[in-house]
């Protein structure tokens, strides 16, 4: 009986797992992890990771202090939660993770420069070498150079919304250590522009991109590694076996561990030495020359742009509700221990009706139990309906 395709795909390629949910890294012991805006947003709004916003929060407004506005606390706490988010990766992968830069830095590339160093920085000050994170960067030209430069420090980056030969070559030249070619990503623009509903086997233009690029840096010796991302179906996956690494979705690589089938190498270094190729080398006219031609490598770039900025804005709206939350917590807290402690007249640990400074209605709805004194719990729960709303309004905004 034949192994599962994912036990032979890794004997040809490295793995890694393309997701921010932890307990998924977990169940499939990648060698590598990658995350991105999207997949960390989403993550985000699953409760078992609650803990993790809620202290990256709290320790942003300690160290930004109370008078700190909304806006600075969530601007740093993104980058603080990337970083938590990486870290507690690296606690089960023994490689590398991929941390990506705010995606509304693409075209600015000292802006990008400043937060890959500042990223590098936190995962340094948790004790993390340089060598096990990867900086996510938009292959625009702007961010290949901001890469360039990064590189030559030895923050090591990964070139991602890569969907053009052009974008490849521009990378290889500079040095980058890996980049991410979108393959379901390039299928679907050619499904929609061509209409049709499938592009079987070889014939899927995402899987032939990645081939011509794999082909391209093992021929003229670029030591940047290619990673296939963005995955539609295991049948990409199959015919990029061989590839440097692949960037893989939980439920295909599910798919992959429940299918037994042989699966044979289709990207060898050996079979790419021997082809009759041309190099090419770009400038920035040049770039922008050829990207200007390749319409879908345009388009898609700018989509994917566009939908991670939309996820760091989704984020940074999940962020400041749960601040509001959490702060409003604190606020609460206070105010029910200063009620209790002037309405605890003897000290005894209980607010009895003869105690209580308000309403008998207030202290009636309080006293849940029905047993005619209240302790500071009573008061916290009786309060905690509003701090409910009270969130909710803030979602709403």
């Amino acid at each position: 009986m034949a192994a599962n395709l994912l036990e032979q795909l890794r004997g040809m390629t490295v793995v890694v797992a393309d997701t921010g949910d932890i307990q998924s890294i977990a169940t499939f012991t990648p060698r590598d992890a990658t995350t991105n805006p999207s997949l960390i947003t989403a993550a985000a709004q699953m409760p078992q990771y609650q803990s993790i916003i809620d202290d990256t929060l709290r320790q942003v407004r300690t160290e930004l202090g109370a008078e700190a506005p909304v806006e600075a606390i969530v601007a740093e706490a993104i980058d603080e939660l990337f970083v938590a988010f990486g870290l507690r990766i690296l606690e089960i992968v023994p490689g590398r993770v991929s941390t990506e830069v705010d995606a509304r830095l693409s075209y600015d590339t000292e802006a990008t420069i400043a937060k890959a160093r500042k990223l590098i920085g936190l995962y340094e000050r948790a004790g993390i070498r340089r060598d096990r994170v990867l900086i996510k960067i938009a292959s625009t030209w702007e961010g290949i150079r901001a890469a360039e430069v990064l590189e030559k420090e030895g923050i090591h980056c990964n070139l991602t919304l890569l969907f053009g030969f052009h974008q490849a070559v521009a990378c290889a030249e500079a040095g980058v250590t890996l980049i991410s070619p979108f393959v379901g990503r390039i299928l679907d623009w050619y499904k929609k522009e061509s209409g049709r509903d499938a592009f079987p086997g070889a014939e899927d233009p995402g899987v032939q991109s990645v081939t011509q690029i794999y082909n391209y840096y093992k021929k003229f010796g670029y030591a940047t590694e290619v990673m296939g991302a963005s995955f539609r179906n295991i049948s990409e996956i199959i015919e990029l076996a061989g590839c440097d690494l692949l960037t893989i979705s939980p439920g295909l690589l599910e798919e992959l561990r429940q299918t037994e089938a042989l699966l044979e190498r289709k990207l060898d270094p050996a079979i790419a030495e021997s082809l009759e190729l041309e190099q090419i080398h770009l400038d920035r006219d040049r770039f922008a020359e050829l990207h200007q031609a390749d319409r879908m490598a345009n388009e898609k770039l700018d989509e994917g742009i566009r939908g991670f900025c939309k996820a760091i804005d989704t984020l940074e709206g999940l962020l400041k509700q749960r601040l509001a939350v959490l702060e409003g917590k604190a606020v609460f807290h206070h105010a029910a221990h200063e009620v209790f402690s002037v309405c605890d007249l003897d000290g005894d640990g209980f607010i009895t009706r003869e105690e209580w400074l308000g309403s008998d209605a207030v202290f009636d709805a309080l006293d849940l139990n029905k047993d005619g004194k209240l302790n500071e719990e009573d008061l916290l729960a009786g309060l905690g309906a509003t701090l409910q709303m009270a969130g909710r309004a803030v979602a709403t905004v």
